[in-house]
């Protein structure tokens, strides 16, 4: 098969289209040949050689894909072999074939494309993660995204706002801020032309949000915890801004705070299995009836892989990037 290989940690020049074979899935595995693939930000850490592997996780890149089950493991009931899916990765995904647990494996939504459903799984399954699972959102509650125009916050502003909460959002242009009002963020702030702390003050009449997703960290971090309500939630999922902060515990004591964060990729399994049911069950109806859908920014073929990560560190995309196979 064909697949993307990383000749040696640096800029996106150091992707290169090789061959290998075609891997085996294990028992409880199911074999994908891959029609599309996502590209997210972890991708482009890994391929700087800043994002440690643990064991068990592939070194080709690649977090999510779509395509046809070609083979499935002696302990796979579910699903079979034509059957189209798409599916979470460990990696692997930037190839013509790719193995996962099949419990990572969700039915393609009705309506949606090979592109639009591989599109689906690594943001949805963080966002159900750390919005409703550790941010624990409620209907009725508030919820601020930094990051509103990317992948991840295209996600949790439609998600949110399907299941019943208010949404703010910050990004970096007014044509981002616009994209997020859109896809239905109450208001979204420009953090380069405006203070997100005093224009959330302003727009929740002082009470702030009950819950933040934060990728930024650094200043960020202060600034968050003194706009989160009472009983708010206030969880990371990255800190491009740095990692290291001082903070206030006085206002986290105050307020009863919750400070918390997560990744995907070192989940256990049953971890993640219990977030595609949640995911089947709750947001793919509302997926297939029109209340969410994805938003792709470009499409890549896969030998332009390079290029995709390009774009994606440019940030000036809103939505997913994905490789087509």
């Amino acid at each position: 098969m064909r697949q993307i290989n990383i000749s040696h940690p640096g800029g996106p020049e150091v992707l290169v289209l090789g061959e290998a074979p075609i891997p085996a899935p294990g028992e409880r595995e199911v074999l994908i040949r891959v029609e599309a693939a996502g590209v997210n930000r972890a991708d482009t850490l890994q391929r700087k050689g800043s994002y440690a592997l643990r064991p068990g996780m592939s070194p080709v890149l690649g977090l999510e894909a779509a395509g046809t089950i070609a083979e499935v493991g002696a302990a796979v009931d579910r699903w079979r072999k034509g059957d189209k899916v798409c599916a979470l990765l460990t990696g692997g995904g930037y190839a013509e074939y790719a193995t996962t647990p099949a419990v990572q494996c969700l039915p393609i939504p009705k309506g949606l494309s090979v592109i639009e459903a591989a599109s689906l799984p690594e943001t949805f399954f963080t966002v159900w993660l750390d919005v409703f699972d550790l941010g624990a959102l409620k209907p009725g509650e508030s919820l601020l995204i930094h990051g509103g125009s990317s992948g991840i916050g295209v996600t949790a502003i439609q998600i949110a706002r399907a299941l019943g909460s208010t949404v703010y959002a910050t990004a970096g242009s007014d044509k981002k801020c616009q994209a997020c009002r859109d896809l239905g963020a109450r208001e979204a702030i420009n953090y380069k032309t405006a203070d997100f702390e005093k224009e959330i003050s302003r727009l929740t009449e002082g009470r702030g949000v009950d819950v933040i997703l934060d990728m930024i960290g650094g200043s960020y971090t202060p600034k968050n915890l003194r706009i989160l309500a009472r009983d708010g939630r206030l969880v990371h999922i990255n800190y491009s801004e740095g990692a290291k902060v001082e903070v206030d515990l006085s206002v986290v004591v105050a307020k009863h705070l919750t400070s918390t964060g997560s990744g995907l990729r070192p989940q256990p399994v049953e971890r993640k299995a219990q977030i595609a049911r949640a995911l089947e069950t709750i947001v793919w109806p509302l997926i297939e009836q029109g209340e969410i859908k994805p938003v792709i920014d470009t499409v890549f073929p896969l030998e332009q892989a390079g290029d995709a990560h390009r774009l994606m560190e440019s940030s000036s995309h809103i939505g997913k990037i994905m490789l087509s196979v």
